[in-house]
């Protein structure tokens, strides 16, 4: 059954630029070992990822009225992602991403063109009727929308990213808002497990926290106890890491939502992040439910289910 999925947040203009090495030596001019453009951000990228594995997506987002907006909104008209909820704006958000050889990235996300838009709450309740989940990224623009959204009755889920403080101030409308909260493991002050215990204790609307790992692959935690690890896998050589934790969210989500199994639904989570890091470019390639399903099969990540309460 397909699912309607809101997407709030930004859609980006990036370059990404493969480089020698990290650090990276000063030279006046350099030629790079590869260079990709496309649309990306967390919501475009979330959105992405969902559209093609089936979901009814309605974005929420700000493109500009600049050059790269333009390429934006024709590349959203070409995957159906244009619709009501994006609105304008003067500039548009753009970012260059640095990766290495070993497919490591450093990203310079540029966000202040869309940082201090007011998107309209009401536009973003309309885009809401009847939808099955509200994917309310933590881009500046979206926090003012989080309490109202929180009224509406539909689960909430955010991915904090690089979130290294329980009681952060930027990030609590999501925390205290969100059924579903996904992070990365960089930062955090606490083994993922005693993270995930303390989301639980501090966070009573909770109900299930998801940390990716990287390179060891991702674990999530329910409020009943259930502890799931989904080892990594690669199915291609690894080029470029970028987005690989909004392709583990949003995959969990769309297989989560559909069938409430969140040991299925991280395992494909994990094994189309595996798959999408092998591009030069992972944004613009995306699986089918379909196609990842027959990928999971045969890439079957190591999974252990077990109880992080104990």
């Amino acid at each position: 059954m397909t699912r309607k999925m809101v997407v709030a947040g930004a859609v980006s203009f990036y370059m990404s630029v493969g480089v020698g090495e990290f650090p990276v030596r000063y030279a006046s001019t350099s030629s790079p070992r590869w260079l990709a453009t496309g649309v990306s951000g967390a919501a475009g990228h979330i959105a992405r990822t969902l559209k093609t594995l089936g979901d009814d997506v309605h974005l929420c987002t700000v493109v500009g009225r600049d050059l790269p907006g333009l390429g934006i909104a024709a590349e959203l008209g070409r995957e159906g992602l244009l619709g009501p909820g994006v609105i304008e704006g003067a500039e548009s958000s753009a970012g260059v991403t640095l990766v290495g050889p070993d497919g490591r990235r450093m990203g310079f996300p540029h966000l202040t063109p869309v940082n201090g838009v007011a998107y309209p709450a009401g536009l973003l309740e309309s885009g809401a009727r009847g939808a099955d989940l509200l994917i309310l990224t933590n881009a500046k623009f979206v926090r003012d929308l989080v309490e109202p959204a929180a009224r509406l009755g539909v689960p909430i889920a955010v991915d904090v990213h690089l979130i290294a403080d329980l009681d952060s101030v930027y990030n609590r409308p999501w925390l205290e808002n969100a059924q579903l909260v996904f992070c990365s493991h960089e930062r955090l002050p606490d083994p993922p497990e005693r993270w995930l215990a303390k989301m639980f204790g501090r966070y009573p609307r909770c109900r299930m926290v998801g940390v990716g790992l990287g390179a060891r692959g991702a674990l999530l935690g329910t409020r009943e106890g259930t502890l799931v690890r989904v080892e990594a896998v690669t199915p291609r050589r690894v080029v470029n890491t970028s987005g690989a934790g909004d392709v583990l969210f949003a995959t969990f989500l769309h297989f989560w939502s559909g069938t409430g199994d969140p040991v299925l639904a991280l395992q494909a989570a994990v094994v189309h992040a595996g798959w999408k890091i092998g591009h030069s470019a992972p944004v613009t390639a995306s699986l089918t439910r379909e196609e990842l399903s027959a990928l999971r099969a045969s890439y079957a990540p190591c999974t252990v289910v077990g109880r992080w309460d104990v």
